[in-house]
C-alpha cells in the first residue's frame, strides 16, 4: 500500500469507520470485482468513440453494488471521463422526472481534476482555452475588446454542435461568456445555475440569454445532450451516469412505478438510437427489481431488454452482458478485504498492528459479525469493516496494551444497523445492545 498517500489512506479509513463507502481508493479495497475490468474498459472505449453504453448491475443488499459503481466511476475518471451518481428515491429523485435526475447529476458531476463544481470549472476552463487559442494565432489582437470579439466568434463556431442538440443550452452558454466579459458575474452564475437545471433562476437573468421557462422533463433530455457536447468540447471522453438503487421504483404508487419503468425503457431506446453519444449509463438494483412482478417484469419491453440467462455457476457469468450480477461476500472474501484494510490503515505502530490483528483475529471478528446478522455473511461487509476500523484498529493504534482477543467484546446496537441488517439480526431498533465474546469459538 506504499503507493497510496497518507492523506488518501486516512480518507478511506475514515469512511469505513463511519460505515460508508469511500469516495476513493477502490483499487486498494476491491475484492472479487477485478474480473469485470476488461469488459468495462472495452465498453468505455466504445463510448469514447461516440457510442452510447449501458450496464445493469444486480446484487442483493451487501453485495457491493455502490462500491462497484464507484469503482467503475473512479476507473472512468482515470481514463478521462466525467462521472455523476444519482440515487433514485421515491420523493427526491423519482426516475420518471428526468429534470430532477439531470439536476442531481449536474450537482454531483465530477472529473479527474474536480470533485465539486465540475461543470462550472469545465466551462471556465473552456473559455480560458479559447482565449489562449486566439492569442496563439499569428497576428493575434492585443486589445481586450478585440480579443473578446475573436473569442466570441470562435465560441460561436464551437457552439454549433451544442446548438444542434439544444439551441437554448447554446444560447445560455453564449450569454455566460458575454456576461463574463461585461463584468457581470451575477448573470453568469445565474445562467450557469439554469444550465444545471436549477428551478429558481430569476426571469431577468434568463432574459439576458433570450431563454425562458424552467428545465422540465423534455428540456432535460436536450440539456443532457448539450452537456455531452460540452464535455466533448472540453476534452472529456464522455460521461458515466450511475442511477443507484433503482429498486426503489417497486415501492412507488402503481402509476408512478409505471411512469418510472417507461422512462427507463425510453432512456435505453434513446441510447440505442444514438441520441446520447458519449454516455455510459449504469443502473444498480436488487434481484427483485429485475425479476419481481413490481419491477422490470411489469413492463415487458424493458424486461426483455434487461434479461440475461444466468447459469447455476456464477464463475461463468459473461462480464460483457448487459446485466451482470455481483456475488455476496463469503468468509474468504471478508478475510481478504480485512487484510487489505489492515495493510491500508495509517499506523505509526505497524509491528503492533501485525501482532495484535492476526488473520485468526480477522476471521473471528468476521464470524461474530456474520453471526449477529443471522449467519448471513453477505450482509456483513459494512458492519465488519466499521467494527474492524473503529473498534479494533483504532484501539490497537491508541493503546499499547490493548489486545482484541483479551479486551474486546463485539457490541452491536440496533440503532447502527440498516433496515435489512436489523431484519437479518431479528432485532428492533429499541433493543438493548447485544454483546458477543470475540475470544470464544465459532458462532
Amino acid at each position: 500500500m506504499s503507493n497510496v498517500s497518507l492523506l488518501r489512506r486516512q480518507e478511506i479509513v475514515a469512511a469505513l469507520r463511519n460505515g460508508t463507502v469511500p469516495e476513493f481508493g477502490f483499487d486498494q479495497l476491491a475484492v472479487g470485482i477485478e474480473r469485470f475490468s476488461t469488459a468495462i474498459d472495452e465498453e468505455l472505449e466504445r463510448v469514447a468513440r461516440g457510442r452510447g453504453g449501458f450496464k445493469a448491475v444486480r446484487g442483493d443488499w451487501g453485495a457491493g453494488k455502490t462500491f462497484f459503481s464507484r469503482w467503475l466511476q473512479n476507473r472512468a475518471r482515470a481514463q478521462g471521463f466525467a462521472t455523476a451518481e444519482v440515487q433514485i428515491s421515491e420523493t427526491e429523485t423519482p426516475l420518471y422526472r428526468l429534470e430532477t435526475v439531470y439536476r442531481r447529476a449536474m450537482e454531483h458531476l465530477r472529473t479527474r481534476e474536480w470533485n465539486d463544481g465540475a461543470f462550472r470549472a469545465l466551462v471556465e476552463r473552456w473559455f480560458f482555452s479559447l482565449e489562449e487559442e486566439v492569442l496563439a494565432q499569428p497576428g493575434a489582437p492585443t486589445d481586450e475588446r478585440l480579443v473578446a470579439k475573436a473569442v466570441a466568434e470562435l465560441l460561436e463556431g464551437r457552439l454549433n454542435a451544442v446548438s444542434a442538440t439544444h439551441p437554448q443550452f447554446a444560447a445560455a452558454l453564449r450569454a455566460v461568456y458575454k456576461a463574463r466579459m461585461d463584468g457581470d458575474p451575477a448573470t453568469a452564475d445565474g445562467l450557469l445555475a439554469w444550465l444545471m437545471g436549477e428551478p429558481h433562476v430569476a426571469a431577468s437573468v434568463k432574459q439576458r440569454a433570450g431563454v425562458k421557462g424552467e428545465v422540465d422533463h423534455f428540456a432535460a433530455t436536450g440539456f443532457l445532450r448539450g452537456l455531452l457536447s460540452v464535455l466533448n468540447q472540453t476534452g472529456r471522453r464522455g460521461l458515466v451516469l450511475v442511477l443507484d438503487e433503482v429498486e426503489t421504483i417497486q415501492r412507488m404508487r402503481s402509476d408512478v412505478r409505471e411512469k418510472s419503468l417507461n422512462a427507463l425503457r425510453q432512456f435505453l431506446d434513446d441510447l440505442d438510437g444514438g441520441r446520447y453519444p458519449g454516455l455510459y449509463l449504469v443502473i444498480t438494483g436488487t434481484p427483485s427489481f429485475f425479476d419481481g412482478p413490481q419491477g422490470a417484469r411489469q413492463l415487458p419491453p424493458l424486461a426483455q431488454r434487461l434479461h440475461v440467462d444466468f447459469g447455476a455457476d456464477p464463475r461463468f457469468d459473461a462480464t460483457r452482458a448487459i446485466q451482470i450480477r455481483l456475488q455476496p461476500f463469503d468468509q474468504a472474501r471478508l478475510l481478504e478485504v480485512g487484510q487489505k484494510v489492515r495493510a491500508l490503515y495509517p499506523t505509526k505502530h505497524p509491528e503492533r498492528v501485525a501482532e495484535r490483528l492476526s488473520d485468526d483475529v480477522l476471521v473471528a471478528l468476521a464470524r461474530k459479525v456474520a453471526g449477529q446478522l443471522g449467519g448471513k455473511v453477505g450482509l456483513a461487509p459494512r458492519l465488519f469493516l466499521k467494527k474492524l476500523v473503529g473498534d479494533v484498529l483504532d484501539r490497537i493504534e491508541e493503546y499499547e496494551d490493548f489486545d482484541p482477543v483479551q479486551h474486546y467484546q463485539l457490541t452491536v446496537s440496533a440503532s447502527e444497523l440498516s433496515d435489512v441488517e436489523r431484519a437479518a439480526a431479528g432485532i428492533e431498533r429499541s433493543v438493548d445492545d447485544i454483546e458477543l465474546d470475540l475470544s470464544g469459538g465459532d458462532t
